[in-house]
């Protein structure tokens, strides 16, 4: 059979028989090995003279084995096409998302609030701004700011910046890297103070507790929340210990109060997609990448190094099997700049003008006292101590834990810093005024 994509054709082979001779002059069938197909990858391509082909073997669900070949012209895949088809429309909920077409050309579109979070990885180039995109796209155009909130940070400052002032932001667009930790401190909380409600209505979900408010009429219904990060390496780089212990504490529990993670990130590996981070990201995307090893550490197994770029990917989700080669939605930036504008112009205007980070000061304040108080209990069984030793204990950044050391000198408990690695001489217990040192950490209480 042949199944003609946009990208690659598709040929369905059926694996033949070779005869085997037997002991006593017999004949006996023997199938071809699938192994054995799956090592011409190379000697088919130089045949066919056509770019790298992919093999799967099997299909799964069938008794085929496919063997890929890249078209001479990939064919656009439009955002709209994919969302006026028919998988698209049977997915009942505001969270559908249009991914693009599979190799036999059928649109293939998913439920965000079943995934229920989303890792999206690739080369520089090969299409990860463009499939964000077409997901804020999909959401932007089945909800209302009353349904879905959005927060949205992006380091490169250059990709998700068009989107500021429309309504459904909880804040400006975040390009400063030292807000990250705040404004995922503060997701936090807002995870929290939901179980809250959700413990004293005595519900479940989302869904539940909004269907009840709008029954009950005196409690208003509450609108699902998508973080979209474009760069995660840059932020592993700045503070990896907080912004992992952040974003899998969202991952694990997020999904019932209606929050979701879209996060995309250009250097797949090993520190920057942790394996507590790919645990709760079953959802994953991959575009074309440099080597097998970054494909293994993405999908956890080869594959990816032979995509052909240019919206190109192989979607993993968590209701199947093994992964699905699609090739991604097109969005242009016209088309984005018109769907921004329409939300601009329906009267937000005056209230997204006033927009303030809710998170401002909230992981300078309550969080840095809660660790500066931790430090000083810390501190009291010691005789020196670091900067790198405060960071293993508290499991903060190593900019904090150095913050930390600064405050507590400053308060006179540890001595100044004597060069060469050797840390700082604890002072407590060597004829120190404790009260007037409680006087001088802002935020803890006296003794």
């Amino acid at each position: 059979e042949v199944n003609q994509g946009p990208t690659v054709t598709q040929f369905g082979l059926d694996p033949g028989y070779i005869e085997r001779r037997v002991a006593g002059g017999g004949v006996q069938l023997q199938r071809v090995r699938v192994g054995r197909i799956a090592r011409l990858a190379d000697d088919l391509s130089l045949a066919l003279a056509a770019a790298p082909i992919r093999i799967e073997a099997p299909v799964p669900g069938r008794s085929v084995v496919g063997l890929e070949v890249p078209n001479e012209q990939i064919s656009l895949v439009s955002l709209r096409g994919v969302m006026e088809s028919s998988a698209f429309e049977r997915i009942d909920s505001r969270l559908a998302l249009a991914l693009g077409e599979d190799v036999s050309g059928h649109a293939v579109a998913v439920d965000l609030g079943l995934m229920p979070h989303l890792l999206i990885a690739g080369a520089t180039g090969s299409g990860k701004s463009v499939c964000m995109n077409a997901v804020i796209c999909c959401l932007l155009v089945n909800n209302t700011p009353d349904d879905l909130q959005m927060l949205m940070v992006d380091p490169k400052m250059v990709e998700l910046v068009g989107y500021n002032d429309i309504p459904h932001l909880v804040a400006p667009v975040v390009v400063s890297v030292d807000q990250v930790v705040g404004a995922l401190a503060w997701v936090s909380r807002q995870m929290d103070e939901r179980y809250k409600i959700f413990h004293e209505m005595k519900v479940r979900n989302l869904e539940e507790y909004n269907r009840r408010a709008r029954r009950l009429k005196n409690k208003d219904p509450l609108p699902a929340l998508v973080i979209f990060i474009d760069e995660l390496a840059d932020l592993m780089m700045l503070s990896p210990d907080e912004v992992e212990r952040h974003i899998c504490r969202v991952a694990q529990m997020g999904r019932a109060t209606g929050i979701h993670l879209v996060i995309a990130t250009q250097r797949p590996s090993v520190d920057v997609v942790t394996g507590l981070i790919k645990a709760n990201f079953p959802a994953r995307i991959s575009f074309a990448v440099t080597s097998q090893t970054d494909s293994r550490v993405i999908l956890d197994q080869g594959g990816a190094e032979s995509l052909l770029g240019r919206g190109d990917m192989l979607f993993m989700s968590p209701q199947k099997a093994s992964p699905v080669r699609l090739q991604g939605c097109f969005v242009s930036d016209r088309e984005i700049g018109r769907l921004t504008d329409f939300w601009r112009g329906q009267g937000h205007d005056e209230e997204q003008g006033e927009l303030f980070p809710p998170w401002m000061g909230f992981d300078d304040e309550d969080s840095a006292d809660d660790y500066l108080e931790q430090a000083r209990q810390l501190i009291e069984k010691q005789d020196r101590v670091s900067a790198s030793f405060i960071q293993r204990q508290l499991r903060v950044g190593y900019p904090r834990a150095a913050r930390l050391i600064d405050q507590l000198e400053s308060a006179g408990l540890v001595g100044p810093d004597e060069g060469g690695g050797r840390g700082r001489e604890v002072l407590i217990g060597k004829g120190i005024d404790f009260d007037e040192i409680d006087e001088r950490l802002p935020g803890v209480e006296p003794r």
